[in-house]
């Protein structure tokens, strides 16, 4: 407890920008077709539509998770905040087809950078839907979160959600 209060100092903005990590259409997590995520089970965030296959880090962070089956990546802000971005729904059974990582965990990240690269195509054929989460998967550092942009994204240019942290 003592640790939160007077733990590390201010070396980290304790509020951070989100970027669009994929260019296409807004969607409210509330609307994602998947109930994990819908429900936020899994913690706050959206969803995008994707109109081409490039994902894009949201932030400037950290890579720590690269699953196996590409279809996922975790990233980590400076300040703590955990990011999992979900290319599609049910595309872990996919098994990586159709999806070409570019990064690798440990890596260092700007906004903006190429994570992932997709075969839309592929995924609207072999997936649940190509909505794809954007999830804060440690939610409970939130104290403020604010949705900035909807409608029209553009990847690595549209702030999409403003977050404090505590």
């Amino acid at each position: 407890m003592f640790k939160k209060l007077f733990g590390k100092g201010e070396e980290a903005s304790k509020t951070i920008e989100i970027k669009a990590p994929l260019s296409g259409t807004y969607v409210a997590l509330a609307d994602v077709p998947d109930p994990v995520f819908a429900q936020e089970m899994m913690g706050k965030g959206f969803g995008v539509e994707p109109i081409e296959g490039t994902l894009v880090a949201p932030i400037d962070g950290e890579v720590v998770n690269v699953f196996p089956t590409k279809h996922a990546i975790g990233l980590k802000a400076a300040n703590g905040l955990e990011i999992l971005l979900h290319v599609g729904l049910e595309t872990v059974a996919m098994n990586g087809e159709g999806f070409t990582t570019k990064v690798k965990a440990g890596d260092k990240v700007k906004a903006g950078d190429t994570l992932l690269t997709f075969d839309l195509e592929l995924i609207h054929q072999k997936a649940a839907s190509i909505i794809s989460p954007v999830i804060i998967t440690n939610s409970d550092v939130i104290n403020t979160f604010e949705i900035v942009q909807t409608g029209n994204l553009q990847k690595g240019l549209t702030t999409v959600l403003k977050i404090d942290t505590h």
